[in-house]
């Protein structure tokens, strides 16, 4: 939904900031995290686990939303998000929602 200005309400509504963690030896890097991930957060990682796999790298860390995507998507369950906080929805969220 795009909106042409900052709704009236906006300071009864927050966005929550999650923090990622993923296990690198649980990921068999399938990649579904990566490609469900809706803001971008994650990318393949240059680095090899245990099984041979590149897991993911968080590249944008405040980018997460707390959606928790990952979380259900992940065959291996090693990627998990904490809330963090919650952070006030301002102008420029609302103009970068029409991505």
């Amino acid at each position: 939904m795009k909106f042409w200005r900052l709704p009236l309400d906006a300071a009864a509504h927050s966005i929550p900031v999650g923090e990622l963690h993923i296990i690198k030896d649980r990921c068999k890097g399938c990649g579904f995290c990566i490609e469900f991930c809706p803001n971008g957060v994650l990318k393949e990682g240059p680095e090899f686990n245990r099984k041979g796999y590149h897991p993911p790298q968080v590249i944008k860390q405040g980018e997460c939303v707390n959606c928790n995507l990952c979380e259900i998507i992940c065959p291996e369950f090693a990627i998990y998000s904490v809330l963090k906080e919650y952070k006030e929805l301002t102008a420029e969220d609302i103009a970068g929602s029409s991505r």
